[in-house]
């Protein structure tokens, strides 16, 4: 059991590192494209997964889920520090900055798919040889770029609710009218335990779950 555990966290440690890490440096690149250097003058803007790793949400939780057999894994890295005062655009570059990073998640999503359709592909039609050592080799970079794909959409769906202060509610803080956004941004200290919630309950399956699956089957087919 702990050697079926350990192999299951090796395979989703990449994707999952992978995931939050650049959905972190996106936002932290775009906010130095928008005006803020922040992050990068806090050295946030690098791949080096040793300055993203957040114990809870980068080894605790996902461990947990693991465990406990849960379909989606979730998870996240330390958030970037941006400074939106320093912003040229005010709320509507804090809306860009925001949204950054489930875009990236879903570049990255649909990067893993055409991994893994097109080894697929290779092993189909010929083009990859169907020898023992071959699949020996493949079969784990299937079962990640699998991962790659439901982790990254998972990671995009969530942050795109509109819960401050995931990315979907500083999108809606920097888009609706001051007084409509000043009293969503006061949910922000209470975000993450609404989130937490609604992976504990079944209110995460019917927010959620449909939407992945229709991006899953549109990458995977």
């Amino acid at each position: 059991m702990i050697g079926e555990f350990v192999s299951s966290a090796a395979l989703y440690a990449v994707p999952l590192l992978l995931g939050v890490i650049c959905h972190e440096v996106a936002h932290g690149w775009m906010a130095e494209k928008l005006g803020d250097p922040t992050a990068r003058l806090m050295g946030r803007i690098t791949l080096n997964p040793i300055v993203h790793i957040d114990l809870v949400g980068t080894i605790l939780l996902p461990a947990i889920l693991l465990v406990i057999g849960s379909p989606f894994l979730f998870g996240w890295a330390k958030p970037v520090p941006v400074n939106f005062n320093a912003l040229r655009g005010g709320r509507r570059d804090m809306a860009l900055v925001a949204i950054s990073g489930p875009l990236v998640n879903f570049l990255l999503a649909a990067v893993s798919g055409l991994i893994y359709r097109s080894l697929l592909w290779g092993l189909q039609y010929g083009y990859l040889p169907r020898t023992p050592g071959m699949v020996w080799l493949l079969e784990p970079v299937l079962l990640m770029a699998g991962m790659s794909v439901t982790f990254n959409l998972v990671l995009m769906v969530i942050n795109l609710l509109p819960i401050p202060p995931l990315d979907g509610g500083r999108v809606m803080v920097g888009l609706l009218p001051v007084r409509l956004a000043a009293g969503l941004a006061r949910l922000e200290p209470f975000g993450m335990l609404i989130v937490l919630i609604l992976i504990g309950t079944k209110l995460w399956g019917y927010l959620v779950h449909p939407v992945i699956d229709v991006f899953r089957r549109l990458i995977l087919g």
